[in-house]
């Protein structure tokens, strides 16, 4: 577990590095979770910490959403004033998630009926 939380809190300093040299407009976390992606792409495995980690974490999923929900609500007005961005981006988010997750339970089972 200390392994996983290691790895995801260097990947994230990595990511605000990267953002900082480059000057990206993106969230460091963000750029971070992306190179952890190609990282568990090129090992076409999860490190077994890592799993052990992420399975340990993800029941309390929802904790971890409310530093950034407390973030947006520190620039209120600004969302008070750019409502409709804001509304477009939760809908559509939700719309493509939720496709997104259908055809990932569809190709999954469609490969554990093939096996």
């Amino acid at each position: 577990m200390l392994y996983a939380i290691a790895a995801l809190f260097l990947l994230q300093a990595l990511g605000d590095a990267l953002v900082r040299l480059a000057g990206w407009p993106l969230p460091g976390s963000v750029v971070g979770m992306v190179a952890l992606f190609a990282g568990l792409l090129v090992l076409r495995r999860v490190p077994a910490g890592l799993e052990q980690g992420a399975k340990a974490l993800l029941p309390h999923m929802m904790l971890l959403f409310i530093p950034s929900v407390t973030g947006v609500m520190l620039h209120f007005e600004r969302v008070a004033r750019e409502w409709r961005p804001f509304l477009l981006a939760s809908v559509f988010g939700a719309a493509i998630t939720l496709v997104v997750t259908a055809l990932a339970l569809k190709w999954l089972l469609r490969r554990q009926a093939a096996a």
